[in-house]
């Protein structure tokens, strides 16, 4: 339809197949993220302001201002972009208030010439900018820059948007054509200048984000522990097939690419960063949308290497999926693009933070094979190595990163172009824009019904569109027009164009049926073995289901029987529960006779909800009964 875009948009793009709605034009009122999106709101984010005040990291920037950095900061080099972050959640986030003081204290410790860096620059520390690989200057200046868009398109420009763009015309004169030819060993300043672009109308953002992603590739960071690869400077995006590297800092640097082709309208860009995504979903990829299966470099491996029990699958590489999905599908209008979002909110981004909203997954493993631990409640520990969400981290970006990301979740369920409306993830919800006002009613995905009432609508024909997720396929989706026309239709997208009138409901029914699950035969590490999906969510078996005390690894399945998916959201599945015997020798002849064990039903569970009972073993891919040797 034709329209205004809303000023209150985390990412607004000037072209386009497709114009995002904002914050005040969606409102999630029920269902799966409106009891998310309330923890968060009422909980997670007061969680995560107070723990940065008890460890120090507000206070690095009054400290800052009275000269005692020196020998009292806090953190690690870039802890000032998770205060950034959380700043930028508060001002997504209605209703909820976004603290003055340290707005005004951060612009305190702004320098004059726009510098801002609580952990460079001053007596004692090292100077400005002297490694560019490992300093995280210019990633925490994108985070400002960032909440800065945020508090100007949510409450109005103030003193956080006057310090972000004070920042950015200090990165324009330092690291423009003539200045600086470095990059940041950490991508995500290129985004935030975009953005910024696009609230102020001011090109030499745009120009600043374009020379950072041309740059790119040309060897600048040097080789470093983990080669040029781990920071995408290994080769030009251009040139790049497939995203590598570290995996956060390679979706956030390809969600700024698509940021700069958009609004430069470089379709060659755009290309590139879709085919680095189509082959990184094909290869590099887990079930639930997880992205990254080495540790010790937090990155992706080869191709096919996705071994469930070593899986990093950090949440902050859930987040940047996500951030990159939604871009390609605004530049592309495909829904696979939503497709993968859907995925990874569901079975990434819901997985991270606890019931109440006061702990969190880092990574995110597809089978804990021993028990975890509950971290102290009062202690902040290393990022990898809680068994269990733990209340803070010594590295805490990805609690903070979820709370922006459930904050912004309106934004990501509906767009609009000058033929309708498209709706591209469902919850229960109120959609409001250009004269047209829908009610969205749904259980999803405790159940595929979704109806779409029509309260306000032009009086000439309009189109909206309904994804149809691609995990429908081999199943039937049902449309069901206003006037009880009942069709098939396939995974991709259903139309109804109509003159509407208010009243008028289009019902979608998809097939959300628990369904047996396999793998390509190249990822060696799940050879022999089923997982189990319903609608988009992925499921898993926890040991607190099991009986007399079996651990998961006893679990083996038939997936010849059908999976029963039961009124409280689990499944069940038929399957052996048994320890194979115990030998000698661990490697028995090929054909000899398989380990029977008890023929019993076994409880699966939303693998988003694993952990929450306390101290369990967890497995997605389970092996089958005719796999045992």
């Amino acid at each position: 339809m034709n329209k205004e875009l809303s000023t209150v948009l985390p990412v607004a793009p000037t072209r386009g197949r497709l114009r995002p709605l904002g914050l005040d034009e969606v409102r999630i009122t029920g269902g799966f993220w409106a009891g998310r999106r309330h923890v968060n709101a009422t909980v997670s984010l007061d969680h995560c302001r107070d723990w940065m005040e008890r460890v120090g990291w507000t206070g690095n920037f009054r400290a800052a201002v009275e000269g005692r950095t020196q020998h009292e900061r806090r953190g690690r080099e870039f802890a000032d972009s998770d205060v950034y972050k959380l700043l930028e959640a508060m001002s997504w986030e209605t209703g909820h208030d976004v603290d003055p003081a340290l707005s005004e204290a951060i612009a305190a410790a702004q320098e004059p010439d726009g510098y801002l860096n609580t952990a460079y620059g001053r007596p004692g520390q090292q100077p400005r900018y002297s490694d560019l690989a490992w300093g995280h200057e210019l990633y925490c200046y994108g985070h400002l820059i960032q909440a800065g868009v945020a508090q100007a398109r949510a409450r109005g420009e103030g003193e956080l948007t006057k310090t972000a763009r004070r920042a950015a015309d200090h990165v324009c004169a330092r690291f423009g054509a003539r200045g600086n030819q470095g990059v940041c060993g950490h991508p995500e300043i290129e985004t935030a200048l975009v953005e910024l672009a696009r609230l102020t109308g001011e090109q030499r953002y745009l120009d600043q984000a374009a020379l950072f992603i041309d740059r790119r590739g040309q060897g600048t960071l040097g080789d470093g522990e983990f080669g040029r690869a781990y920071h995408q400077d290994d080769m030009p995006v251009r040139k790049a097939s497939v995203l590598r590297g570290h995996a956060v800092r390679a979706l956030y640097l390809a969600a700024g690419a698509v940021d700069v082709a958009v609004e430069t309208g470089d379709e060659d860009l755009l290309a590139a960063v879709v085919r680095q995504w189509e082959t990184t979903v094909a290869r590099r990829t887990y079930l639930t949308g997880g992205m990254g299966s080495h540790h010790r470099d937090e990155s992706f491996g080869d191709d096919f290497v996705l071994p469930p029990d070593r899986a990093y699958s950090e949440t902050c590489a859930g987040v940047a999926s996500v951030m990159l999905s939604w871009r390609l599908l605004l530049a592309t209008g495909e829904p696979r693009f939503a497709d993968l979002a859907e995925r990874t909110l569901f079975n990434v981004v819901a997985t991270s933070p606890a019931e109440d909203g006061r702990s969190f997954f880092y990574s995110n493993t597809l089978h804990r094979r021993r028990r975890g631990t509950v971290p102290a409640a009062d202690v902040q520990i290393p990022r990898a190595e809680s068994s269990l969400r733990a209340p803070w981290f010594a590295v805490s970006c990805c609690p903070t990163n979820v709370a922006r990301t459930l904050a912004l979740l309106p934004g990501y369920l509906a767009t609009t172009d000058d033929h309708g409306l498209q709706l591209h993830q469902y919850a229960d919800a109120e959609i409001t824009t250009g004269g047209i006002a829908l009610r969205i009613r749904t259980d999803y995905p405790s159940d595929g019904r979704v109806t779409v009432r029509v309260a306000r609508s032009p009086d000439h024909p309009w189109t909206l569109s309904l994804r149809i997720p691609a995990w429908a396929e081999g199943a039937t989706a049902w449309l069901v027009d206003p006037d009880g026309g009942r069709r098939a239709v396939a995974p991709g997208t259903a139309e109804v164009t109509r003159v509407f009138r208010p009243g008028d409901e289009t019902v979608l029914e998809l097939p959300v049926r628990p369904r047996w699950l396999g793998a390509d035969p190249r990822v060696d590490a799940i050879r022999g073995t089923a997982a189990v999906q319903r609608g988009p969510l992925v499921y898993c078996a926890e040991s607190v289901d099991l009986p007399h005390g079996h651990e998961v690894d006893a679990v083996r399945v038939d997936p010849s029987a059908r999976p029963e998916g039961r009124a409280d959201g689990s499944v069940v599945v038929a399957g052996e529960i048994g320890a194979p015997a115990d030998r000698p020798w661990p490697y028995p002849p090929y054909d000899a006779p398989p380990t029977a064990g008890d023929r019993t039903g076994i409880v699966l569970v939303p693998y988003h909800s694993w952990a929450n009972r306390g101290p369990s073993t967890m497995r997605v891919w389970l092996p089958t009964v005719d796999s045992a040797p």
